[in-house]
């Protein structure tokens, strides 16, 4: 297959201060410790065309092995991925569902959890246990969530001899499915932590605690957000796969988008050669990504609580890996932004850097209104239902025209994961799969803690 890329791929830190890494060390570092992102040295080429595999776990190896090279060969690669995707219902993993004429669902939900980020979560825990029983280490993993990536890590890491998981989540702004799937695991290496704030600040605690050195290298801290290459890389994979599919050469991806990982990642398989049209940032009311491509401001606002509670995000830490590249990779330029929205909430995007990013993506905020009125309208017209979240990005898919070709939107929840929502919109709850049955029905077990880092340091190191 021709693919080109560098033998040994080295990553760079987009705020410059870190020495390079190889692929382990990103992996099992996470955040840089200079409070930067990694990111690929350079973007290896692929041709789509020449994809020789149709099995998912066969062309997810093909697609990741040149950014993992360094790590693990291509033929135990195939092993790594085939063992991470067993757990899926569904043969094709990432079904494409035609609703209407040129829009399609791509179908994400199959896992184990009933959403993407098992796609991404079950291959990190594949790689950190390979990586750790190397190395005959344990790690500390931390996390936090507005509901989607709490449960899958828990699904993927609940066995793992060598991996402790603390997962936050802000009280009250995740679904009750969402909850008790992280609150009702077996695992004794499990800790899922209900933090009184909202996502930003999960995601603040998880920054802080990687930031103190100290600590961090007391209980050896792992990260398995978005921050953590690996899972932008996995989730590359599905934009690959169903391009292929559609046999068309005028594709667009609507992306229901809150921390920008996924939306990224679509990015990235346009960088290796995939000839994505357009990237719809799809927001719910929480829209400071569609804010800042309108008015180049991007500005902190508080977060709102939303049918969509993945989403309830404002800080969406990912953006940073693409203001790197729209600054032409100048981690300088990034430094300075990150210190503007540290003190003063907000920073301006360069002219130059906000038409780099317009060239590839459009946004649009979708209200809450609209939501439950395209869940309404899909399910009327269709007998499809979807879930708040891939309704969002389905609405945004709305607004674009013929020019943008074939329209796919990601879905990426099941519905039953967000039933009030959908029999608000629609007055049917949707039916329940076995393997959420199980959950729905167990005792939760989970820890409630303030915004206290004292507190919160002194409980990981208790109970590690």
């Amino acid at each position: 297959m021709n693919t080109i890329y560098l033998l040994t791929m080295e990553y760079i830190s987009t705020r410059g201060k870190s020495k390079n890494l190889q692929f382990e060390d990103v992996l099992l570092t996470g955040l840089a410790p200079d409070g930067g992102l990694y990111v690929p040295k350079e973007w290896p080429l692929l041709n789509y065309n020449e994809l020789k595999n149709t099995d998912y776990h066969k062309i997810a190896a093909e697609i990741l092995h040149p950014f993992l090279s360094s790590f693990v060969s291509y033929n135990d690669l195939i092993k790594l991925t085939e063992n991470a995707y067993r757990s899926f219902e569904t043969r094709e993993m990432a079904p494409l569902v035609q609703l209407e004429e040129n829009r399609y669902i791509l179908e994400l939900f199959h896992g184990p959890t009933l959403a993407f980020k098992d796609f991404a979560m079950l291959l990190l825990a594949e790689l950190f246990d390979l990586s750790l029983k190397k190395r005959n280490e344990k790690i500390t993993i931390i996390g936090a969530t507005s509901g989607d990536t709490g449960s899958a890590a828990i699904e993927a890491f609940k066995n793992s001899q060598n991996v402790n998981v603390f997962i936050f989540f802000p009280k009250g702004r995740v679904s009750e499915v969402q909850r008790k799937q992280m609150t009702t695991t077996d695992g004794s290496n499990i800790f899922p932590i209900e933090i009184d704030g909202t996502f930003d600040d999960c995601q603040n605690i998880v920054k802080d605690l990687f930031k103190d050195n100290i600590f961090n290298t007391e209980v050896k801290l792992g990260a398995i957000n978005s921050i953590n290459w690996g899972r932008i890389a996995a989730q590359i994979v599905y934009y690959f796969t169903s391009f292929k599919l559609l046999k068309n050469d005028l594709v667009s991806y609507s992306v229901p988008t809150g921390n920008f990982g996924d939306i990224l990642a679509g990015w990235v398989a346009k960088q290796m050669g995939l000839p994505i049209k357009n990237l719809m940032i799809a927001t719910n009311e929480n829209d400071i990504l569609s804010r800042a491509l309108k008015t180049g401001i991007y500005s902190i606002d508080r977060a709102k609580a939303t049918i969509s509670p993945s989403m309830d995000i404002q800080i969406s830490s990912n953006f940073e890996r693409l203001l790197f590249e729209a600054y032409d990779r100048n981690s300088l330029s990034i430094d300075n932004l990150m210190d503007n929205l540290k003190n003063s909430k907000e920073f301006k995007i360069e002219k130059n850097a906000l038409n780099f990013i317009r060239n590839d993506f459009l946004a649009t905020s979708i209200t809450e209104q609209e939501t439950k009125e395209c869940i309404s309208d899909v399910y009327k017209k269709t007998g499809y239902i979807l879930d708040p979240h891939t309704a969002v990005g389905y609405a945004a898919s709305r607004s674009l025209d013929d020019k943008n070709g074939v329209i796919v939107t990601l879905g990426t929840a099941h519905p039953s994961k967000f039933p009030i929502a959908v029999e608000d919109s629609i007055k049917i709850k949707p039916d329940i799969p076995d393997r959420l049955k199980k959950v729905l029905n167990k005792t939760e077990n989970f820890s409630k803690m303030e915004i206290d880092l004292k507190k919160i340091k002194n409980f990981i190191s208790t109970n590690i």
